[in-house]
């Protein structure tokens, strides 16, 4: 939905303006063929008719509505005293009423459409985007790369494996209580943003609910899985984040790992235990071999 506003209604609106005025004009420019003749008091009235569509469009609906009223009863008067009776005379009590009333409703539907949208950037803005740096945020998408890694893994035991480390916000009902929705879903966005910096470019970041980020790092041993979550946790502990008092944030973060290891291949088809297992490392900062 990002990117997208209803601009629909504002296309037909000014669409039907544009018509409405090219028809009265077609209905002048006929009626002065036909007659041969075009009187000051046509004149002004084309200019009334055209002027409604403004009025219409500028003033509160309320006083279009009164200014249509007062229109008419000056019509009717200026009608039985003074005009001279003919199909073009009796069409603008018609023509300008309508155009004022066709203008007031285009405006009434912009600005319901203003509202929309900028209800929809409202909610867009609240959204925790929070993986901006990759495409991989979701719990389907780590499970697929799972899958493949360990697959590779297993076939090429002697050459390849990888690692998979979790890191998670400690105390996250405090941290969402004292940072509000919208600088928590900002909270986020940093802390992936940061994650991504320490990674290499083949590893993988996903975000997950609660709190949580995952990277899978292929080709990764034990001892550089302990150096690079100690890294990436101190980088996340270091950022400087205001809650919506204007105080700084004291954050926790806890984090986990497990490296492949093939006698349990079959329970890595399990996303739900993979997370589980990391999620429980992270209880005791712990990197180990088992889910």
């Amino acid at each position: 939905m990002r990117g997208r506003v209803p601009t629909h209604r504002i296309t037909s609106g000014y669409l039907i303006l544009i018509f409405i005025a090219m028809l009265e004009q077609f209905l002048l420019f006929l009626h002065v063929y036909l007659e041969q003749s075009y009187t000051g008091a046509e004149f002004a009235f084309s200019i009334v008719a055209l002027a409604a569509l403004l009025i219409g469009l500028v003033l509160p609906l309320g006083l279009s509505v009164v200014g249509a009223f007062v229109f008419l009863v000056s019509y009717f008067v200026w009608l039985s005293t003074y005009a001279e009776p003919d199909i073009l005379a009796f069409s603008w009590i018609v023509v300008v009423p309508a155009n004022l009333a066709i203008a007031a409703l285009i405006k009434t539907a912009l600005i319901r459409s203003k509202i929309i949208i900028e209800r929809m950037e409202e909610l867009q803005y609240r959204a925790p985007q929070v993986d901006l740096n990759t495409t991989l945020g979701n719990k389907e998408a780590l499970a697929e790369i799972v899958v493949k890694q360990t697959n590779l893994a297993k076939r090429y035991s002697e050459q390849y494996s990888f690692c998979m480390a979790m890191f998670k916000i400690d105390f996250l009902p405090l941290v969402q209580e004292s940072l509000g929705s919208q600088r928590y879903a900002q909270l986020l966005m940093e802390l992936s943003s940061i994650i991504q910096q320490q990674i290499r470019y083949e590893d993988y970041k996903f975000s997950l609910d609660r709190g949580r980020f995952i990277i899978l790092c292929p080709m990764a041993n034990h001892e550089f899985l302990q150096a690079l979550t100690e890294r990436i946790k101190q980088a996340l502990l270091n950022i400087h984040f205001l809650d919506k008092k204007g105080q700084p944030l004291k954050l926790v973060i806890r984090a986990g790992a497990v490296v492949f290891h093939k006698e349990q291949f079959s329970k890595y088809k399990d996303i739900d235990a993979v997370i589980a297992a990391l999620e429980r490392h992270t209880e005791t900062d712990l990197i180990g071999e088992y889910i």
